[in-house]
This record gives structure tokens, C-alpha cells and sequence, in this order.
């Protein structure tokens, strides 16, 4: 189901909680692929911006729209490089 991607801003309160959970799920979902690897600093760091992605996730006014920007965008990234972390590039 794919549809016209929003702003943060043009989303309503629920949207923008739901896309916080996700990511913040995303993150402890990661956190707990990394325990398992015994990686105890990227715990560390995926469990701290879940947790404070989860902390703003069910108020995000249009004040701490930034905010939310900017939690997003390293959640998002933080997973994205531990999803990448083990491949193997085969171009040179």
C-alpha cells in the first residue's frame, strides 16, 4: 500500500506517533540483534534513541516538529548502519 508521503507537519498527532513508534521499534528491535552479537555500545546507543524517541512519540506539537525531524533521521540511520554494518562490498 503505497501512498503520497507527508511532512511531519502536514501529518496529524496519530501519524506522527505511529512513525515514532515504528522507528523507535526499529531501534529496540536492532538493540536486541546487537545483544545477541554481544555488542553492548551499539545496545547502548540504539536503546537510548528508542527511549527518547518514545518519550516525545505521544505529544509531538508543531514546536518540537524539529525535534522529532531530527530524532527520526538518526533512529533511521542508526538502523540502517547496523542492518549494513556486516555486508561485504564487492565493488572496489
Amino acid at each position: 500500500m503505497q501512498g503520497i508521503s507527508k511532512t511531519l507537519t502536514e501529518m496529524t498527532l496519530v501519524e506522527r506517533s505511529t512513525l515514532l513508534e515504528t522507528v523507535a521499534a526499529a531501534l529496540e528491535a536492532s538493540a536486541d540483534e546487537a545483544e545477541e552479537e554481544g555488542d553492548a555500545r551499539v545496545v547502548t546507543n540504539l536503546t537510548c534513541v528508542a527511549n527518547t524517541i518514545r518519550g516525545i512519540s505521544g505529544n509531538v506539537r508543531s514546536q518540537d516538529l524539529k525535534v522529532a525531524e531530527l530524532l527520526l533521521e538518526q533512529g533511521i540511520t542508526l538502523v540502517h548502519q547496523f542492518s549494513n554494518r556486516h555486508r561485504v562490498s564487492t565493488f572496489h
